[in-house]
């Protein structure tokens, strides 16, 4: 089943909001409802005839046929952009000026081979294609007739070590899929991120995706032991052992890269069994930073409990640390900050682990509040961005944006962001609220991951962009990462540039140039065009 052309996910899963949040949105920041209906799929025009008869040739022979190129409007329109909010609303006015000129469905590593090799040869971008969740710009090139490389059919499990606990798998897997087939054999990779449902492997390893349960997991780079790039050059295998000092680690180059040196056509990645139970509890802080400050215990002495993230006061009090009941009469208002600790894996393992963590949570001022509001979470983990389309179609404005810091600097990080983002918009005449939630712990820092709603204004991405890009500046200047783990994309892309600076952007174009001489993949995706 193909996501919702213009929002999230499953149509069927899409519920209205209750009246009281619509009350609410209202009085509290001046939304007004739309003035029109957004444009159906069947009114939204895209230009024909992008494809020259010769190029539209070699690539059907590249993928094994004409069924498998697919230049029809509703698959263009399918693969047209992302879905971060800026991405909908433009859709949803029809906005198709970054549409495919065509859709390859390619089955292999030797067929995707020969698809760059028939794009350098006709002058075309191309474009990998997973699950279209990205969220930053990933999907839009910025210079000419481009192509999507739509990876679906190459969603098996190539090999699994039981003994050495690893998997191979395929980039167009989805995560769901991807756990049921390693379920068979009694593993779990334990990624879990918001995207899990539509997103896939490849997209993971290309955006350094970070799921839910990193406390315990960890993030998706750490899991990958391996990874195969296929390249308008040639083939690149990396990881034959799982830890090397043969040379620097060229996943790490491959890992983050967003389709800008080649396509992931293979993963191998460390698996898990699956875990015996699973429990996740809710606990109580009279304040974010005394909330920060117990995280930060359970982090770096322990014990770390599978899933940990904490709401700050505003997100606490609107209840999204349980989307699935925003507004819902049996949520009473919270007061103080709201913590998730969930625990996996054996039951003697996981019931010392609560145990040892719940002592620690209580001395640093945390109260428990039970297994209920771990269940709520659990429940509504991936229903946020449902909420997300259900304010747009309500008349609000709704996005997300997150960094990372040293613990540190995190209050420092948290401060300037809420500012930069409240003192933009409410200057624009549309007054923000703005909530956080650590979603991510290290040793030695954490992720911050914020949401914004407000009224859209009178043009709401032109409203949202000096937002934006106001966070991004406060994000460097406070010491932040420009990305967690969203990844960079079109949106962070300058930002990226100044955080890692002109020598190490300089010997990443290098590669580039190696790699994709004519520079046909995602061109302006992760590094500027070269001049």
């Amino acid at each position: 089943m193909d996501m919702l052309w213009s929002g999230w996910g499953d149509p069927a899963k899409a519920a209205p909001l209750p009246d009281t949040v619509i009350g609410l949105l209202r009085d509290l920041l001046g939304v007004k409802p739309r003035s029109a209906e957004p444009v159906g799929l069947v009114e939204i025009a895209v230009a024909e005839g992008q494809l020259e008869p010769a190029a539209h040739h070699a690539l059907a022979a590249a993928v094994g046929g004409e069924e498998y190129v697919r230049t029809d409007a509703e698959t263009r329109i399918r693969h047209t952009r992302g879905k971060s909010t800026p991405d909908l609303l433009r859709i949803r006015e029809g906005d198709t000026a970054d549409a495919p000129a065509a859709v390859l469905l390619p089955a292999g590593h030797e067929e995707i081979v020969a698809v760059l090799r028939a794009c350098a040869e006709h002058g075309l971008a191309l474009v990998p294609f997973g699950g279209g969740t990205s969220v930053v710009g990933g999907l839009a090139p910025a210079r000419g007739t481009f192509v999507a490389l739509d990876l679906r059919r190459m969603d098996g499990l190539l090999a699994l070590d039981p003994v050495s606990r690893t998997a191979t798998l395929q980039p167009g897997l989805r995560a769901p899929q991807a756990e049921g087939l390693l379920a068979e054999h009694g593993f779990t990779l334990g990624h879990f991120p918001q995207s899990y449902e539509w997103a896939t492997i490849g997209g993971f390893a290309a955006t350094r995706s970070s799921g839910q349960a990193s406390a315990g997991y960890g993030r998706f780079d750490e899991m990958v032991l391996g990874l195969t790039l296929a390249t308008p050059e040639g083939t690149i295998d990396t990881g034959r052992a799982p830890r090397s000092a043969a040379g620097p680690d060229l996943r790490q180059l491959v890992l983050g890269s967003e389709g800008a040196f080649g396509v992931i056509t293979a993963v191998t990645l460390r698996v898990r069994p699956v875990p015996q139970i699973r429990v996740y509890e809710g606990w109580r802080f009279a304040s974010f930073e005394e909330g920060s400050a117990a995280l930060r215990r359970l982090a770096q002495d322990g014990p770390r409990p599978t899933v940990l993230r904490l709401s700050d006061e505003t997100e606490t009090l609107i209840g999204l640390a349980r989307p699935d009941a925003i507004g819902a009469a049996d949520a009473p208002p919270a007061v103080g900050c709201t913590a998730i600790a969930g625990y996996e894996g054996t039951e003697e393992d996981t019931s010392y682990r609560r145990e040892r963590a719940a002592a620690v949570l209580r001395e640093c001022g945390g109260t428990p509040l039970g297994e209920e509001p771990g269940a709520h979470w659990a429940h509504g983990r991936y229903s946020a961005p449902y909420l997300r389309d259900a304010l747009l179609d309500a008349g609000a404005f709704a996005e997300t944006l997150e960094t990372a810091a040293y613990w540190s600097r995190i209050p420092e990080l948290y401060a300037a962001v809420r500012d930069a983002l409240t003192t933009t918009l409410t200057k624009a005449g549309t007054p923000p609220l703005v909530m956080c939630h650590i979603s991510h712990v290290y040793e030695n820092g954490a992720s911050l991951y914020f949401t914004v709603v407000s009224a859209q204004g009178e043009d709401p991405v032109a409203h949202w962009t000096p937002a934006k890009h106001a966070a991004n500046e406060a994000i460097l200047a406070a010491g932040g990462t420009i990305t967690h783990h969203h990844g960079v994309g079109t949106d962070h892309r300058d930002w990226y540039v100044r955080e890692a600076g002109p020598l190490a952007v300089d010997a990443l174009r290098a590669v580039k140039r190696r790699l994709d001489p004519v520079g046909l993949l995602n061109p302006g995706v992760l590094l500027p065009l070269d001049d």
